[in-house]
């Protein structure tokens, strides 16, 4: 498999999560999983970048959290906001702008080879 540029990435990874939790409620290793097994291991997401990531998509308003409790263990989880919803829209009419920018210029520079 092809290592992905770290850079490439880190703009992507909140509209990521946001996705995953407009789909359902998640607790952090969930996401992880979750990300991992959808992007056939491309997004290897270390709990030291998805944390950070989560407080600042909270303080933000994107997203709350809250305790569970599961068999006998709480967890934190983590739910998209109404505001979250829109932002994610944003998100991916940007991206999808973006990708087809991307593919239109190496389509192009493709064709020229």
């Amino acid at each position: 498999m092809m290592a992905i540029d770290k850079a490439l990435l880190s703009g992507s990874t909140s509209m990521l999560v946001l996705k995953l939790l407009e789909e359902k409620d998640l607790y952090g290793y969930e996401m992880i999983e979750s990300l991992r097994t959808r992007s056939n291991n491309v997004f290897e997401l270390k709990a030291g970048t998805l944390y950070p990531l989560l407080h600042s998509l909270e303080d933000k308003g994107f997203l709350i959290s809250y305790e569970k409790e599961i068999s006998g263990k709480s967890r934190k989880y983590y739910s998209i906001t109404k505001s979250g919803i829109k932002h994610l829209k944003q998100k991916k009419e940007e991206w999808n702008a973006y990708s087809k920018a991307v593919v239109g210029v190496l389509s192009c520079v493709m064709e020229g080879m």
